[in-house]
């Protein structure tokens, strides 16, 4: 029950930042309480317009928001004391459902949390539930899951984006203040570009991947989704150092991202590739055009630079990621656990049908590409020279880093586009990604923040940075930030 003294505050407590209402949580002039109740109240009422969620956990939630509480009471205050939070459904949590937006593991409970999700609890934080996604983070538009597609809070007929739609879109429609996502050629900053917030994707070993479900375990890195910088700081500082768990996961010390992004902007270098202004809408373009006036005005200095290889980001991803994907899912086979056909008379059969039954048509496609590149005799046309030039276009971003210290782009070649506008059309989706795919190959951090819109649906700024530069990332983010509003923008939400 919200005290007539709360009442007031609560109404408008969906539009504050993770920084605002970590004050108002640890000057108790909001309990963590009834800020969750709020939170989950606006999901019952909004979500099934969006469909952005998969599992809500109400009563998990309520129950940690109660002990959170308890501790404020005391003077106990962690880093995230009482925020809400959802956490991509692509991370295992314990006694909670675990699905990957696929049938195949629409009733798998993990027995375990994932290094993130605990890392994350550990902060403080109150989950309320699993976002919707592509099907084992397989898509560009979140038009893959078993559960439905989600909507674009700024035009449910478009999309939000993928593979971590369902979080980019509860984060952009005021149903939580932050969330988490998971970036294998895009997939965070592709949807927060199309949804009008921001997602940082951080350095490939940055962030633990231990019971992140696998899809391309050389490309994925689990990252968050706020609505400002500083938000992104302060969650990445929670999630990102050292897991023994995780054989990729960096030993490197994890800086205080919070501080360092506020810091003045001194001598700054972007580079700015012409590659990326080369089949722009334009719009889009010009968006981009005046952003860099605005930064250049500001005190950065502008270098065009060339990333020849980057174009060919995607025909490399296309084949290494399917690759991997191929391996990866091959433990889904109707034994151990995941979905097990009822019509079997054999072994064999017990295998097709499963896999059959419990895969969708995204995922199937990925598999038989990834499995036919790795085939004896189609290995070195195609895997062993997908790497290659990886390495190439690896090689090609750190000899750009050599004479600036980030790169910048526009994060999509478009704004969001309709729903099933491309499903029929794999490379005309594909190339959603051009943009973003690059940086996954080469490991290296990137991150979107708003930076306008096109007939009212939002476009996405990119900034990229070396590896674990991920500082500089949040500091160039934050001060354009300052000096634009585009990132207090919302969707018109019916029923608000």
């Amino acid at each position: 029950m919200v005290t007539i003294k709360y009442q007031k505050l609560l109404i408008n407590m969906h539009n504050k930042t993770v920084s605002e209402l970590q004050e108002d949580l640890k000057n108790k002039k909001v309990s963590s309480v009834e800020l969750t109740q709020h939170f989950l109240d606006r999901i019952k009422k909004i979500d099934s317009e969006l469909n952005s969620f998969i599992t809500i956990t109400e009563d998990e939630a309520i129950k940690k928001a109660k002990l959170i509480d308890k501790e404020i009471s005391k003077g106990t205050v962690r880093a995230l004391s009482g925020i809400p939070i959802a956490q991509k459904d692509i991370f295992c949590t314990k006694g909670i459902k675990t699905t990957c937006g696929s049938k195949m593991l629409e009733n798998f409970i993990s027995p375990y949390d994932a290094t993130v999700v605990q890392k994350l609890n550990e902060s403080g934080v109150v989950v309320v539930g699993k976002t919707n996604m592509d099907e084992f983070a397989m898509g560009s538009s979140n038009e893959t899951s078993y559960f439905g597609d989600v909507k674009n809070p700024w035009h449910t007929d478009y999309v939000p984006g993928g593979s971590s739609g369902g979080s980019a879109a509860s984060v952009a429609a005021r149903l939580i203040p932050c969330s988490t996502g998971t970036d294998t050629g895009g997939s965070i900053r592709q949807p927060a570009s199309l949804t009008g917030i921001c997602g940082i994707k951080p350095t490939y070993g940055r962030v633990s991947r231990y019971g992140m479900i696998a899809f391309a375990s050389s490309l994925d890195q689990a990252g968050i989704f706020t609505r400002t910088a500083k938000d992104c700081a302060i969650l990445l500082k929670e999630i990102s150092g050292y897991d023994s768990k995780d054989s990729t996961s960096s030993r490197m010390e994890v800086p205080d991202y919070v501080n360092e992004c506020s810091r003045k902007l001194e001598s700054l270098t972007v580079g700015i590739p012409k590659e990326f202004m080369q089949g722009l809408d334009g719009d889009v373009k010009s968006t981009f055009e005046d952003t860099i006036k605005l930064l250049e005005s500001s005190g950065c200095k502008i270098k065009n630079i060339n990333l020849k290889t980057s174009r060919l980001g995607v025909s490399a991803y296309q084949v290494v990621a399917p690759a991997e994907c191929s391996s990866n899912l091959s433990r889904y086979d109707g034994i151990r656990f995941g979905h097990r056909t009822n019509n079997a008379e054999n072994i064999e059969e017990l295998y097709k049908k499963s896999r059959s039954e419990g895969f969708g048509d995204e995922v199937k496609r990925r598999i038989l590409i990834g499995t036919y590149a790795l085939s004896a005799g189609y290995y070195d046309a195609y895997y062993l020279k997908a790497q290659k030039l990886r390495q190439l276009i690896s090689n090609e971003f750190a000899e750009a880093f050599s004479s600036v210290d980030l790169i910048l782009g526009p994060t999509t070649p478009d704004s969001a586009f309709k729903l099933g506008e491309k499903t029929n059309d794999p490379i005309a989706m594909y190339l959603s990604d051009v943009f973003t795919v690059s940086t996954n190959l080469a490991g290296l951090p990137a991150m979107s923040v708003p930076m306008g819109f096109k007939n009212n649906l939002p476009l996405g700024l990119q900034i990229i940075g070396n590896h674990f530069d991920e500082s500089k990332i949040l500091q160039l983010a934050y001060h354009y930030q300052q000096l634009t509003d585009w990132h207090t923008m919302k969707p018109d939400i019916s029923g608000e």
